[in-house]
């Protein structure tokens, strides 16, 4: 009975608590309206709200801006923004050659024309703002030397830019620039150059600044040979930038790059494109094993051929093109293969020409030629058995392998030729 005589005197007191809060509360909420319309004060009305001072901006920011918008649609994959592009940066360019020599001198002015030229814009404005004579002292040296890098004089840009500190300039031409250090400093100094490209993409993130120099980043990691680090950032592109305009450009070099490196084992690479090619839907994944296919006989990667060629064919349609080429480059992997001859012949000869660009075509024709070279030689040689002698090699069979060798080389290098965006 203590027990329960206690737990009824506590009860009322939490429920005096519970609501006095409460309360409280009301109280707050209906004296809300009431604030509002006096102002609190004795009735008197609240005073508007300052709006904070902003700076006019000139027009070669607004239109430097503008044209950096459009380009940040062309990372996401706007063909639209591209097909645009060039119409605006001539519109732009036309606009900036009319302004007075004047408009220059403002440093905000003069760093916008900078960012133009860098983002293609070309040499003109920088010119007609140099001979104008009325930059401001410290703006000439960044002039001049955005002049040299779109003229090619890497030198002169390298030594004039260097003078600069990205991270110091406006939003507007901060990663432009150090995407610009970069360029002019990774044949001297790739480690700098990727030091400049990570900023790049810290002052610009989401813009196709950072696409850029996520793209050009993942290619100097890979002429260094750091697979890990290839690996690490081809997932972060292949994950944001992936519909890119660019992204075919990337596309192409990643499957190159991806057979060049050095890895412990043909496997460890397999597993590696694997965990990298998972991270995108199964249409783009299948174009890319095709890539990466080619690629492999072309670097006399016949496992990673072998490979990609597989997983393509396991994302392809029966009785599509992509089928084809998969069972194309499968084929053409398999001819020098030990004991997998006859099954590449019969796999060659059943393939549709009619489904084979012509580039494909060509990789057809040869791979047959090479895998008649090593035949004939072997049934010959079946046919009149040669007697060795003792401790003699027995070359005529790696003469063979080696002519197919060669035939296999003028296949790989039939890849098509594709320029850059």
């Amino acid at each position: 009975m203590s027990g329960a005589s206690k737990t009824v005197r506590l009860r009322p007191r939490g429920v005096a608590v519970r609501l006095a809060a409460l309360l409280a509360l009301l109280a707050l909420l209906l004296a809300a309206p009431a604030l509002a319309a006096g102002g609190g004060h004795g009735g008197e009305p609240p005073k508007p709200i300052e709006p904070l001072p902003v700076a006019p901006r000139g027009l070669p920011v607004e239109l430097v801006r503008t044209l950096q918008l459009l380009q940040d649609r062309i990372a996401r994959g706007s063909t639209q923004a591209h097909a645009a592009q060039r119409q605006l940066l001539v519109h732009i360019e036309a606009r900036f050659l009319a302004l007075e020599p004047e408009t220059w001198a403002d440093p905000a002015n003069a760093r916008a024309g900078v960012a133009f030229a860098l983002a293609g814009g070309g040499p003109a404005v920088l010119r007609r703002m140099l001979d104008g004579a009325k930059l401001g002292e410290a703006e000439v040296p960044l002039v001049q030397g955005a002049l040299a890098y779109v003229e090619g004089r890497e030198r002169e840009a390298r030594t004039l830019l260097a003078r600069f500190d990205a991270r110091e300039m406006p939003p507007g031409l901060a990663g432009q620039l150090a995407l610009t250090q970069a360029a002019v400093t990774v044949r001297e100094a790739p480690r700098r150059a990727l030091e400049l490209l990570g900023q790049a993409r810290l002052l610009a993130p989401g813009t196709l600044v950072e696409e850029g120099a996520l793209r050009r980043e993942i290619f100097v990691v890979a002429q260094g040979g750091d697979a890990e680090r290839f690996e690490a950032l081809s997932i972060q592109y292949l994950r944001r930038f992936r519909r890119s305009v660019y992204a075919g450009n990337f596309r192409q070099r990643f499957a190159a790059a991806l057979t060049r490196l050095d890895f412990a084992s043909d496997g460890a690479r397999d597993a590696q494109l694997a965990r990298m090619l998972d991270e995108i839907e199964p249409e783009g994944r299948r174009d890319l094993y095709l890539l990466v296919a080619r690629a492999g006989l072309d670097g006399g990667r016949r496992t990673t051929a072998l490979f990609a060629a597989e997983r393509a064919a396991g994302l392809a349609g029966p009785d599509s093109r992509a089928a084809a080429q998969a069972r194309l480059y499968r084929a053409a992997a398999l001819v020098v293969v030990d004991g997998r001859l006859d099954e590449s012949v019969e796999a060659l000869r059943t393939i549709d020409r009619a489904q084979l660009g012509e580039a494909d075509r060509r990789l057809l024709d040869e791979a047959l030629s090479a895998a008649t070279q090593i035949r004939i030689p072997a049934q010959a040689g079946s046919a009149k058995p040669d007697p060795v002698p003792a401790g003699a090699r027995a070359l005529p069979e790696a003469a063979a392998i080696g002519r197919a060798q060669e035939a296999l080389a003028r296949i790989d290098r039939l890849m098509d030729d594709r320029s850059d965006p």
